[in-house]
C-alpha cells in the first residue's frame, strides 16, 4: 500500500487507515484479529484507536493482538485522549487528565509509546496552551512519537497550529487532525480543511464512508445486521438517511456501475485523493469488508467522474467564503 507523510513531518502512513471504535464492545477478539491480519498483509500500517473506545477494551485488545499477531514495529498506532464519560464535562484537555490518559493508554496497548498521540476534542474549559503543553511533555518523555488533534472547528486548529510554530521553547508540531469527512460530510472543506493545507497539518477523515450509507446498504431498507439496525448506532446513522443523501448515494451507485467497482470503492477513493487528505480511517465490521475498502489501492477516480461527484454533494458555502463583492 502506498505510503504517505502525515503532515508536514517525517512520519510515513498508510493512505488507507484501520479503525478501532466498535473493537471490545461489537468486534469480538477473533474478528479483530480476522481485521488485523488482513490490513497488515495488505501493506496497511495506521491502526487509530482511542482510551474511550469500548470503555478502553479497543486498546486493550490491540494490545493483546500485537503480542502474538502483528509486530509492533510493523504498526503505526495513533491513540486519543480528553473524552470522558461525565454528563457535566465531555471534554477535559487538562495536563493533567491528558498525561494520566496517556498512561494508561500505554498501559493497556502493552507499548511504551504511541506513534500518534491525538487531543479528542476541543476543551473550551481549560486554556489551549495548558492542553499542548501536554502534547509537548509526552513527546519530549518519549511517550508519543508525534502529536495531533480531534475534532478542533478551523479556528481551533488555526489557533493550536500556529501557537505550537511561534511559541518560544521546544514545541511539538501538529502532524495532524483527524475529523469527519465524506461525499455527505464536506464541512471541513469550509475552514478547517483550508487551515490544514496552510499549516502543514494532514488531514486523517474519519467516517469516510458516510457511516455506512455510501457503500448503497441503505438504498432500499436497513439490513438487520448493519450498524444503522444496532440499538446503540442506529442514531449515529440516521442523519445520513434523509432525501438529500439519497440523491448523492446514487450518484455513487451510477458512477460505481459506469467504473465496474462497487459503491465502496467510488467512495473511498474520491476522499482518499482530495487535496490534503493523508489517509481515510475504515471502522470496517468484517475482514470481507475491509478487503474490499482496501482493493480501492488500484483505483483512481477519472477527472469527470470525480466532478460529477463533486457537483451533486457541493456543500452550500456562502458568505463569507464567496467573494463579498458578488453579494
Amino acid at each position: 500500500m502506498e505510503q504517505r507523510h502525515l503532515g508536514r513531518t517525517g512520519l510515513r502512513v498508510s493512505r488507507i487507515g484501520l479503525g478501532t471504535l466498535t473493537w471490545g464492545r461489537d468486534t469480538d477478539e477473533r474478528d479483530a484479529a480476522d481485521l488485523l491480519k488482513v490490513f497488515w498483509e495488505a501493506g496497511g500500517t495506521l491502526v487509530d484507536t482511542a482510551d474511550v473506545y469500548g470503555d478502553g477494551e479497543a486498546e486493550y485488545l490491540l494490545g493483546q493482538l500485537m503480542e502474538g499477531l502483528v509486530p509492533r514495529r510493523d504498526l503505526v498506532i495513533a491513540t486519543k485522549a480528553g473524552s470522558v464519560p461525565d454528563p457535566d464535562r465531555r471534554f477535559d484537555g487538562s495536563r493533567g487528565h491528558l498525561l494520566a490518559a496517556l498512561d494508561a493508554s500505554l498501559s493497556r496497548l502493552g507499548t511504551d509509546y504511541v506513534d500518534l498521540w491525538q487531543v479528542h476534542a476541543f476543551d473550551p474549559e481549560t486554556p489551549l496552551e495548558e492542553t499542548l503543553g501536554a502534547l509537548d511533555i509526552a513527546v519530549s518523555s518519549g511517550r508519543a512519537r508525534y502529536a495531533g488533534v480531534s475534532n478542533f472547528c478551523g479556528w481551533q486548529l488555526a489557533k493550536a497550529a500556529t501557537w505550537q510554530l511561534a511559541a518560544p521553547g521546544v514545541r511539538t508540531r501538529l502532524s495532524s487532525t483527524q475529523m469527519e469527512y465524506s461525499l455527505l460530510q464536506r464541512g471541513v472543506e469550509r475552514e478547517v480543511l483550508p487551515a490544514a493545507l496552510d499549516l502543514g497539518v494532514g488531514l486523517l477523515p474519519s467516517s469516510p464512508l458516510g457511516r455506512g450509507v455510501l457503500t448503497g446498504k441503505y438504498r432500499h431498507s436497513t439490513p438487520a445486521d448493519s450498524r444503522g439496525a444496532s440499538e446503540h448506532l442506529a442514531p449515529f446513522v440516521a442523519p445520513y438517511l434523509d432525501d438529500a443523501a439519497s440523491r448523492i448515494v446514487d450518484a455513487v451507485a451510477t458512477a460505481a456501475d459506469g467504473l465496474a467497482t462497487t459503491p465502496l470503492q467510488v467512495a473511498l477513493a474520491w476522499v482518499r485523493d482530495r487535496p490534503g487528505v493523508v489517509a481515510p480511517i475504515i471502522g470496517a465490521r468484517t475482514a470481507q469488508q475491509l478487503t474490499e475498502a482496501l482493493s480501492v489501492e488500484a483505483l483512481s477516480l477519472p477527472d469527470e467522474i470525480c466532478q460529477a461527484l463533486d457537483d451533486v454533494s457541493a456543500p452550500v458555502h456562502r458568505y463569507p467564503d464567496q467573494d463579498w463583492s458578488t453579494l
